[in-house]
């Protein structure tokens, strides 16, 4: 996990979606965390050349991309588009 302290948030969110089969699986718990996490520069299990273009996406108003495994072990993502207009919150057989 990263040093990210979780209450500052780095970055708009924009509307919030989330696919259905990830609503389906997924706890209100583990949704907020991880949004929390997201929002505040903890890609999550990521890569490390994934965290370095976030940190650059993030500089240059990219498309951001975390990875977070749930209580259940269930693995998702949360991208941010570049435009901060909106944040999809999926499951990787959803993309």
């Amino acid at each position: 996990m990263s040093a990210q302290n979780p209450c500052i948030a780095k970055f708009r969110l924009g509307h919030i979606v989330a696919t259905a089969n990830a609503v389906a699986v997924l706890s209100q718990d583990d949704i907020m965390a991880a949004i929390k996490r997201h929002q505040s520069g903890d890609w999550g299990e990521v890569p490390e050349e994934d965290r370095q273009e976030n940190e650059l996406s993030l500089q240059q108003g990219f498309r951001l991309l975390s990875a977070y495994c749930s209580a259940q072990g269930v693995k998702f993502w949360i991208i941010t588009e570049a435009d901060r207009n909106s944040t999809t919150l999926l499951l990787p057989e959803d993309y």
